[in-house]
């Protein structure tokens, strides 16, 4: 009996390892044939030209003549930018207008701060003017109250 069961133990590992082998080469299939499948889903797409019309033509031709026009000894807004500039070795053939454009928007807002601040201020005012008159009315109100009472003893 212990050959008998040696046996079907050998024979046992032995078909494992083949249906092992079989389902490791039926992966690699697999992974070959999804890897097949993708790669002929991208070569079906095609990408279409984009169309460009005359007028966006024309309008890239007038900013492009624009800024050939620009030379580079004009005047730039701004010394700290031009010697970075100069550090920089830019020789741009267009001024960067965005500097001068977060400049502008940081003066307008600081521009409404100021004005927020000041009608606060103001408002601040009024009502401590209200209620200083509000506690003086109290007072004189307390005061009459008091003479009433002093009249009636």
């Amino acid at each position: 009996e212990e050959d008998l069961l040696n046996d079907v133990c050998r024979e046992v590992v032995e078909r494992w390892s083949d249906s092992q082998v079989v389902d490791a080469k039926e992966e690699k299939e697999d992974e070959v044939q999804a890897i097949a499948s993708m790669m002929e889903k991208q070569a079906r797409i095609v990408v279409k030209p984009k169309e460009v019309s005359q007028e966006e033509k024309q309008r890239k031709a007038a900013l492009l003549a624009q800024y050939a026009n620009v030379t580079d000894e004009e005047e730039y807004p701004f010394p700290a930018l031009l010697e970075a500039r100069a550090v920089k070795g830019n020789t741009s053939l267009f001024r960067n207008t965005n500097v001068e454009d977060v400049l502008n928007a940081r003066k307008l807002e600081r521009e409404l701060l100021r004005d927020e601040f000041q009608k606060k201020k103001e408002q601040d005012k009024l009502q401590r003017e209200k209620d200083k008159l509000a506690k003086q009315e109290r007072k004189e109100k307390e005061k009459k109250r008091t003479q009433k009472g002093e009249r009636k003893r």
